[in-house]
């Protein structure tokens, strides 16, 4: 999940499974967007030959939000390979499709979590209701048992309620929290989180921000200060901004993740709510039209369940289910 200045992996802790493993897991908070599909595709064939199978299959795709440019790209690899005599089966389309979506959803530098600075600087933002807050402790949580100390900047000065809600996340996660009044100066929260980061010594800082809609300009503007106090204060720095995206949005959450882009440069997707949608291909969408990894996914609501984006894994339970 996170990469140390010495280029290992920080320690993961063990996750209480109870018989069940994480692939499982995965399997199940995929299952609408796995089951959509295949009524989609049911009572279809497969012959390489039958211009049904590809409609079908792109229309497939397309209704679990893969995307547009996606879609083709993968229609493209898979009916070269038919016309080179590779498919001749549905198994082998199947294991095909899941090899070409896991190479597009992989990303071409470091999928982990950057901590390799001291203190390292996470700036989290995203939509309202997208899960950020409960993020942001989850990341605090982990960060504690792979033997790091972390401080949480409170920088959505707006709702009291949110600041509330981010101190008992900081309680659980051992982690020390900043933060001030109620409409307060969110830069200044950010700074002043920060400077308590190197005056305690901390090996990172998180810092929240206010949920904003991606239209709401003056508030991206807001974000946009945020970010260069922080860089005027730590070169470099912020090292990683994630954005959390609420995955029932579909669509709607790309066009979130290229709005937040544009504002501020966004290294990598935190998806959450992958067990309440049919959309499960919008983290396609997001990794090939954008650039922009998903680092980190939800898979249940406890304290230990935001676990490391696997491209493959997530392939073989969107498209097949393990099965």
């Amino acid at each position: 999940m996170f990469r140390t200045a010495d280029g290992e992996d920080a320690p993961e802790p063990e996750p209480e499974e109870t018989g069940r493993g994480l692939f499982a897991r995965l399997r199940d908070n995929l299952s609408r967007s796995r089951r959509a599909m295949a009524q989609q595709l049911a009572g279809v064939m497969f012959d390489p030959a039958d211009t049904e199978v590809w409609e079908r299959l792109e229309e497939a795709l397309l209704l679990s939000d893969c995307g547009v440019p996606a879609t083709v790209t993968v229609i493209e690899r898979l009916e070269a390979d038919a016309d080179a005599g590779r498919l001749t089966t549905a198994d082998e389309l199947s294991a095909r499709l899941q090899q070409i979506i896991a190479e597009l959803m992989t990303p071409s530098d470091d999928p982990r979590i950057d901590i390799t600075a001291h203190p390292a600087v996470l700036l989290v933002t995203g939509v309202n209701g997208t899960g950020k807050t409960t993020s942001i402790g989850k990341i605090a949580w982990h960060l504690r048992e792979a033997g790091r100390t972390c401080v949480i900047g409170a920088a959505d000065t707006f709702r009291a309620a949110a600041g509330e809600q981010l101190e008992t996340w900081a309680q659980r996660a051992g982690a020390d929290f900043v933060s001030s009044q109620s409409g307060g100066d969110p830069a200044a929260v950010a700074f002043d989180a920060v400077a308590a980061a190197e005056s305690r010594d901390r090996d990172v800082v998180i810092v929240d921000t206010a949920g904003r809609l991606h239209t709401q300009g003056h508030l991206m503007d807001e974000l946009r200060k945020i970010h260069r106090v922080i860089a005027g204060r730590i070169d470099g720095a912020p090292h990683e901004v994630l954005l959390t995206i609420d995955a029932t949005t579909g669509q709607n959450g790309l066009q979130q993740a290229r709005l937040f882009a544009e504002a501020v440069e966004v290294t990598g997707i935190v998806l959450t709510k992958l067990d309440g949608t049919a959309k499960g291909g919008i983290a396609l969408a997001i990794a090939h039209e954008l650039g922009i990894p998903v680092k980190l996914i939800g898979i249940g609501e406890g304290i230990e369940d935001l676990r490391p984006f696997d491209p493959a894994d997530f392939a073989r339970a969107l498209f097949a289910g393990g099965e």
